[in-house]
């Protein structure tokens, strides 16, 4: 996590509260382990929703042109990385 950090005021239901603290409890973790616990949690829910988004975009496209968009995207930047 970065040392850049900023506060939030969250509300929850008290079952997720219950729910998560008990979860955090049974791994071993502590109450610090909250903060690093829900920026976890709110990384990957942004990144599915960035897939989701991506997904929805190529939905009508073939597959065939897919997988060729997706090799040229790939060739594309094993390019890019040799040349830096």
């Amino acid at each position: 996590m970065s040392t850049d950090m900023v506060r939030w005021t969250v509300s929850v239901s008290r079952e997720t509260d219950i729910a998560v603290r008990g979860f955090l409890a049974q791994h071993g973790m502590k109450k610090g382990d909250l903060s690093r616990f829900i920026e976890e949690a709110v990384r990957w829910r942004v990144f599915d929703r960035t897939m989701a988004e991506a997904r929805s975009g190529f939905a009508d496209m073939e597959p065939d042109a897919l997988e060729d968009l997706i090799g040229e995207a790939v060739t594309a930047r094993l390019a890019t990385d040799k040349s830096s």
